[in-house]
């Protein structure tokens, strides 16, 4: 049986069941739904900046935008040798980008795009799609901005879907599929402004903040 177009309407309506879509390969048309028994969260307030990750923080001459770039952050996501971002899931999300529900930050190194993060957002619950580096921990910069983001914004779940060694470094846990389900209703009932932080803050007070809060 062929997959159902992916529209923007379709996409919101299985993140709010507690599923996400993914492909084969590149090349396949084909989507399936993924409900992971075990399930990656990054705790909003448990988020850990190692010292080589505040040092880089403060000494690499980086920008951080939001939602500057979201087609470039797309296409980095995408740019491997193996990954699941097919055709039909690259332009189902720029949709859903247009439509204001999906979300990037980017991470500049002059004109070069050095890495990022995109998700989508819906109430107060965040869903981490993927990120890539182009530059050392370019990765791991944007998701410090990100979550600085989503606590000032009132976000109540980082959904990261599945936990990583990477991510583990960095603060996310696994938890079951029911638990998973229980924070998404919580956070579907909630409201949350991407908007509301503004331009993404200046090094210092970020990393501040980021220090006060975990």
């Amino acid at each position: 049986m062929r997959s159902p177009p992916l529209t923007p309407e379709l996409l919101l309506r299985g993140y709010a069941s507690g599923v996400f879509p993914m492909a084969e390969s590149r090349g396949r048309r084909e989507v399936f739904w993924v409900d992971p028994k075990l399930r990656g969260i990054l705790p909003l307030d448990g988020f850990r900046i190692a010292r080589s990750l505040r040092r880089r923080i403060l000494r690499w001459p980086h920008r951080v935008t939001v939602d500057a770039d979201f087609r470039g952050v797309l296409e980095g996501c995408a740019d491997r040798d193996e990954t699941w971002i097919s055709q039909p899931i690259f332009d189902a999300y720029l949709a859903l980008h247009a439509a204001g529900f999906a979300r990037s930050i980017e991470v500049w190194e002059g004109e070069t795009l050095a890495g990022g993060v995109y998700g989508v957002t819906l109430g107060a619950a965040f869903f981490g799609e993927s990120m890539f580096s182009r530059r050392t921990d370019a990765s791991k910069v944007a998701l410090a901005y990100l979550v600085d983001r989503l606590r000032l914004g009132g976000f109540r779940l980082f959904d990261t879907q599945f936990l990583t060694a990477h991510l583990a470094s960095l603060g996310a846990v696994e938890i079951t599929r029911a638990a998973y389900h229980g924070l998404l209703a919580d956070a579907l009932q909630g409201a949350a402004d991407w908007a509301a932080p503004g331009a993404p803050p200046q090094p210092p007070e970020m990393l501040q903040r980021m220090t006060q809060t975990s």
